[in-house]
Protein backbone atom coordinates (compact mmCIF):
# COMPACT_ATOMS: atom_id res chain seq x y z
CA UNK A 1 0.00 0.00 0.00
CA UNK A 2 1.78 3.70 -0.92
CA UNK A 3 2.36 5.90 1.28
CA UNK A 4 1.14 9.23 0.97
CA UNK A 5 1.72 11.94 4.26
CA UNK A 6 -0.10 14.88 4.07
CA UNK A 7 1.45 17.73 2.91
CA UNK A 8 5.03 17.91 1.91
CA UNK A 9 6.62 19.61 -0.84
CA UNK A 10 7.32 17.26 -3.96
CA UNK A 11 11.17 17.43 -2.92
CA UNK A 12 10.10 15.89 0.11
CA UNK A 13 8.03 13.52 -0.82
CA UNK A 14 10.92 12.39 -3.01
CA UNK A 15 12.88 12.26 0.04
CA UNK A 16 10.42 9.88 1.93
CA UNK A 17 10.12 7.47 -0.66
CA UNK A 18 13.73 7.16 -1.01
CA UNK A 19 13.53 6.16 2.78
CA UNK A 20 10.95 3.31 2.29
CA UNK A 21 13.44 1.59 -0.47
CA UNK A 22 15.98 1.31 2.39
CA UNK A 23 16.05 -2.57 2.99
CA UNK A 24 15.26 -3.37 6.58
CA UNK A 25 18.50 -4.04 8.32
CA UNK A 26 20.17 -1.19 6.33
CA UNK A 27 21.24 2.27 6.49
CA UNK A 28 21.72 5.03 3.90
CA UNK A 29 23.61 8.37 4.50
CA UNK A 30 22.30 11.75 3.19
CA UNK A 31 24.60 11.92 0.75
CA UNK A 32 23.28 8.63 -0.87
CA UNK A 33 19.87 9.91 -0.55
CA UNK A 34 20.81 13.27 -2.02
CA UNK A 35 21.90 11.83 -5.35
CA UNK A 36 18.52 9.97 -5.78
CA UNK A 37 16.92 12.83 -5.60
CA UNK A 38 19.19 14.19 -8.25
CA UNK A 39 18.42 12.26 -10.39
CA UNK A 40 14.75 12.00 -9.92
CA UNK A 41 14.32 15.58 -10.10
CA UNK A 42 16.88 15.82 -13.19
CA UNK A 43 19.23 17.72 -11.28
CA UNK A 44 22.54 18.18 -11.43
CA UNK A 45 23.10 18.07 -7.45
CA UNK A 46 21.26 17.96 -4.32
CA UNK A 47 22.42 19.00 -1.13
CA UNK A 48 22.83 16.12 1.75
CA UNK A 49 21.36 19.35 4.26
CA UNK A 50 18.19 19.77 1.90
CA UNK A 51 17.73 15.95 2.78
CA UNK A 52 18.46 15.97 6.10
CA UNK A 53 15.63 19.21 6.32
CA UNK A 54 13.55 16.72 4.58
CA UNK A 55 13.87 13.65 6.74
CA UNK A 56 13.24 15.45 9.84
CA UNK A 57 10.11 16.72 8.81
CA UNK A 58 8.62 13.51 7.70
CA UNK A 59 5.44 13.54 9.46
CA UNK A 60 5.36 9.96 9.90
CA UNK A 61 8.50 9.13 11.30
CA UNK A 62 7.48 5.90 13.04
CA UNK A 63 6.33 4.76 9.57
CA UNK A 64 8.92 5.91 6.98
CA UNK A 65 12.10 5.03 8.91
CA UNK A 66 14.33 8.20 9.30
CA UNK A 67 17.06 6.43 11.64
CA UNK A 68 18.07 4.05 8.99
CA UNK A 69 19.72 7.39 7.77
CA UNK A 70 22.97 8.45 9.23
CA UNK A 71 25.77 11.07 8.52
CA UNK A 72 28.83 10.06 5.97
CA UNK A 73 31.08 8.92 9.14
CA UNK A 74 28.20 6.69 10.17
CA UNK A 75 27.28 8.83 13.05
CA UNK A 76 23.60 9.99 13.85
CA UNK A 77 24.25 13.20 13.03
CA UNK A 78 21.45 15.93 13.37
CA UNK A 79 18.84 12.97 14.50
CA UNK A 80 16.62 14.63 17.22
CA UNK A 81 14.83 11.67 17.70
CA UNK A 82 16.74 10.09 20.22
CA UNK A 83 18.69 7.12 20.39
CA UNK A 84 17.48 3.42 21.66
Amino acid sequence: MPLNPAGGSRFQKIVWDILLEIPRGKLSTYGKIAGKAAERLEAERMSAQAVGQAVGNNPISIIIPCRKVVGYGGNLTGYGGGSA
